[in-house]
């Protein structure tokens, strides 16, 4: 138990590292929860107009799901892995530092995605590029790219894989809702037709 909420508190701390702020503050460019949507995630960071701060936000966002995951499975094996990866997730959603109020999460759940089951991450990669590039909307992109991950877990599970088990179908079910949950937003205005494409700048 003890390794078990070790790897929870870890992971946790971890993914509460707001990568997007601290860049953009680094780099002068101000805020980014006063900026766009406020949010401190990759997409926002772009509408600083700084594509290299929003490029590595997304980068370093997935690695820190990667690396909690990662680290936790090779020090305890793959259920320490998949909690840890748990909360990576949840640290990135709810990062204490920031009065709980963080990121919505694509970049860490692709993070961990590739870091537990590569063919799979690679999977929830093309879909959201495919759907970025058919739709324009990153949001749209994420929500595809979030919910057909279980689905890829269960249909092409190979046990040969790292962490490739019913828990990792749980986990990525769970992650997939907690995304839907924070881009509740965003889907009344993917309905309403007044979510803003890439590229382009929120209203918000």
């Amino acid at each position: 138990m003890l390794g078990y909420a070790l790897a929870l508190v870890g992971g946790y701390l971890l993914g509460s590292i707001p990568f997007g702020l601290v860049l953009t503050k680094i780099a002068g460019a101000g805020d980014i929860r006063q900026i766009g949507s406020g949010n401190i995630g990759a997409t926002n960071v772009l509408r600083t107009g700084r594509k290299d701060l929003a490029a590595a936000t997304l980068l370093l966002d997935g690695a820190k799901g990667a690396v909690a995951a990662l680290l936790a499975g090779w020090l305890g094996g793959a259920d320490l892995a998949l909690i840890a990866a748990g909360g990576a997730f949840l640290g990135h959603l709810y990062p204490i530092w920031l009065g709980f109020k963080g990121g919505k999460g694509m970049a860490t759940f692709l993070g961990i995605a590739l870091a537990l089951a590569w063919p799979i991450g690679l999977l929830a990669c093309a879909t959201w590029a495919l759907v970025a590039a058919l739709f324009r909307f990153s949001s749209l992109a994420t929500l595809a790219a979030a919910a057909g991950t279980p689905v890829y877990v269960l249909v092409l599970m190979d046990e040969s894989w790292s962490c490739a088990s019913p828990g990792l179908a749980a986990l990525t079910a769970a992650l997939a809702a907690l995304v839907f949950i924070r881009h509740h937003a965003n889907i009344q205005r993917l309905v309403s037709g007044t979510e803003p494409q890439i590229g382009k700048k929120s209203t918000a």
